[in-house]
């Protein structure tokens, strides 16, 4: 198994570069912070929440607009896999989803790529005016309780 990779890019103006690459090859988006507003608090809750011994399959309404994807965790004891599914629409129309992106790897080395992206979103926040330009407030609790889980 490849190296998982993740990067969270500075908010511009409600919209956010993230991108991917594990095992599987790369994937790459702009993400805007509506519709679904607590997305990235909710996806560090989620990854807590794994590293709390939670097994079975997780699954994350991610915005963009007009597309939407669902991030989709399963663990099953020690591997996670991560799947990224895109549609072309807020319908959600299961017939017309794709899978766009898809790694399998160790749950703590998984959540430990998305913390470390998380920890220089946070280190930047100021510098970056993270609230502003995202225009929600950092999740900061959820961070604190997966960097708890982690360490």
């Amino acid at each position: 198994m490849s190296k998982f990779e993740v990067s969270f890019n500075s908010p511009q103006c409600g919209w956010m570069s993230i991108g991917f690459a594990g095992s599987e090859g790369e994937f790459h988006t702009t993400t805007a912070n509506m519709p679904h507003t607590s997305a990235l608090s909710e996806l560090m809750a989620l990854l807590a929440g794994f590293l709390d011994g939670a097994n079975g399959e997780k699954l994350l309404k991610w915005n963009r607009d007009p597309e939407e994807f669902d991030f989709r965790f399963v663990r099953s004891g020690d591997e996670l896999t991560f799947e990224i599914y895109e549609y072309a629409t807020g319908d959600r129309a299961s017939d017309e989803k794709t899978r766009v992106f898809n790694h399998r790897g160790n749950v703590r080395e998984i959540c430990r790529a998305f913390c470390e992206t998380f920890q220089q979103l946070f280190e930047d926040r100021d510098t970056d005016e993270f609230e502003f330009n995202w225009r929600q407030p950092f999740p900061t609790r959820e961070l604190r309780e997966l960097e708890h889980k982690l360490n």
